[in-house]
């Protein structure tokens, strides 16, 4: 226990020093008082026992049954009639109970820190809006890509060389408009969500989407200047975007309100897919039987499959033309409503990836436990040199498969119960059999002679066979 809880707090720290890291252009120089910083970061610890947990105790399983192997206490058991089962039972039921409070803390306080961090950020932003905006670089939130030159004034709301590229989903590609001007100042309200940019002589250029396929080859634009241009950017949207935080809504609900958004997205997905293939249908039907196309003759002459036979030269244009602008504008359509639909079964994955990762996190106490125990049995090795090496590898792979899987899930590439587990079923079978070869006395080599031993029978008869000739 000792052993834990010093792995732990130390691994702690230094997953906690990381967050600060990764927050410190948030936190650095803006005039928080010592308070705010202290609970920004207690919002945020929470966040990383996910990684911190499973890997203290695979290091203290390691370390712990390593040390008994290494000052021969094994042995001295087993002389005493004590097998490594019996060493293991009460182990094994104090991580059962480990797990347990693992599942509750990762279904209530989990979210409810990120419930909590996220406020206190959107909070802090309000307060000092240049947060939002860092020197240098782009900075994403929802549609909107900002770069500035420099920031002055008390709190940064003073910006020189303001860039900004805006995104218009209806276009599906590009930057549909840029904006840059010389002078920019930040503003915003405590109790609004909205972060105010007002923008100070500069230019305005656009990308206008015309409604003839023809037309959109040339690729007209629109260009203004203005002496003032304001701008209200949604602070809501900043932290959807931040893949390095991994800050969403789904993470920040338990398990029931989890299911209630899932069955709720999956109701209005499966109606969106009816309903977009019935209007794909019917505009078709639409666009034939319109009465712009009644100039067209109708011929009622069955016995002919080529109906443009039976048509004269300019109707038969007239039936490619409309063909055509029809398959474009059917193509356009079906491409725009994929792309809705697979962003919106993302949304359904994500939910049940953090459904399962609740699951996850409690299991994955129990796996580092059956891996780190029995590994450490069998090297005989305690102390931080070879068993940190081994359970770094170990937590690495975990780590890698766990993430890979949940990408795969995610993008609905792999179900997404097999994706997220994908981690666990490929580390399980290592945890049994390193529990099974340990409470055996095996040791950790693995005996190989029933796959080599048909092949070396072989070659000794065909060398037999070489000598006697």
């Amino acid at each position: 226990m000792i052993t834990f809880t010093t792995v732990f707090v130390i691994l702690f720290f230094i997953f906690i020093l990381q967050g600060i890291w990764l927050f410190i252009a948030d936190l650095a120089g803006k005039d928080l008082d010592f308070f705010t910083i202290i609970k920004f970061l207690s919002f945020y610890a929470p966040t990383i026992v996910p990684l911190v947990l499973p890997l203290s105790v695979l290091l203290a399983g390691i370390m712990t049954f390593g040390s008994f192997s290494e000052n021969y206490e094994f042995a001295a058991m087993k002389s005493a009639g004590i097998s490594l089962n019996r060493a293991m039972r009460m182990l094994s039921l104090a991580i059962v109970l480990l797990s347990l409070v693992t599942f509750v803390f990762a279904n209530n306080v989990i979210p409810n820190a990120q419930y909590r961090f996220l406020n206190l950020r959107k909070t802090i932003i309000q307060q000092k809006p240049a947060m939002a905006i860092a020197e240098g670089q782009f900075n994403t939130i929802g549609n909107i890509s900002i770069k500035v030159d420099k920031k002055s004034g008390d709190n940064g709301e003073l910006l020189d060389g303001v860039i900004m590229h805006i995104k218009n989903t209806n276009y599906g590609f590009g930057a549909n408009t840029v904006i840059k001007s010389k002078k920019g100042i930040l503003g915003s309200t405590e109790d609004s969500n909205l972060l105010q940019l007002t923008l100070l002589d500069g230019n305005y250029y656009e990308n206008i989407q015309p409604s003839d396929i023809n037309d959109r080859k040339k690729q007209p634009f629109a260009k203004s200047s203005f002496k003032k241009y304001v701008i209200n950017i949604d602070l809501s949207k900043l932290n959807k975007v931040d893949d390095n935080q991994e800050i969403t809504s789904e993470k920040m609900l338990n398990i029931g309100e989890l299911k209630y958004s899932v069955d709720s997205l999956q109701n209005q997905y499966n109606k969106e897919i009816v309903s977009f293939s019935e209007n794909i249908v019917t505009r078709n039907d639409n666009i034939f039987n319109s009465k712009k196309n009644q100039n067209i003759a109708v011929v009622d002459n069955k016995s002919t499959k080529d109906i443009l036979k039976i048509l004269s030269l300019e109707q038969a244009k007239k039936v490619l033309e409309l063909a055509k602008n029809n398959t474009i504008s059917t193509e356009f359509s079906i491409s725009n409503g994929k792309t809705d639909l697979e962003y919106k079964k993302k949304n359904i994955n994500s939910h049940w990836i953090v459904i399962h990762e609740k699951f996850i996190m409690a299991y994955s106490c129990l796996l580092m436990f059956f891996i780190g125990a029995p590994l450490g049995a069998i090297i005989r090795k305690g102390g931080l040199g070879l068993p940190m090496v081994l359970a770094i590898v170990i937590f690495i792979l975990y780590h890698f498969l766990n993430l890979f899987g949940r990408k795969l899930a995610e993008e609905d590439a792999l179900p997404v119960m097999l994706g997220v587990w994908l981690s666990s079923i490929i580390l399980t079978p290592l945890a049994i059999l390193f529990t099974y070869r340990a409470t055996n006395d095996i040791g950790i080599m693995i005996n190989f002679d029933w796959i080599t031993d048909p092949f070396k029978k072989i070659i000794s008869k065909f060398n037999k066979q070489n000598n006697k000739l």
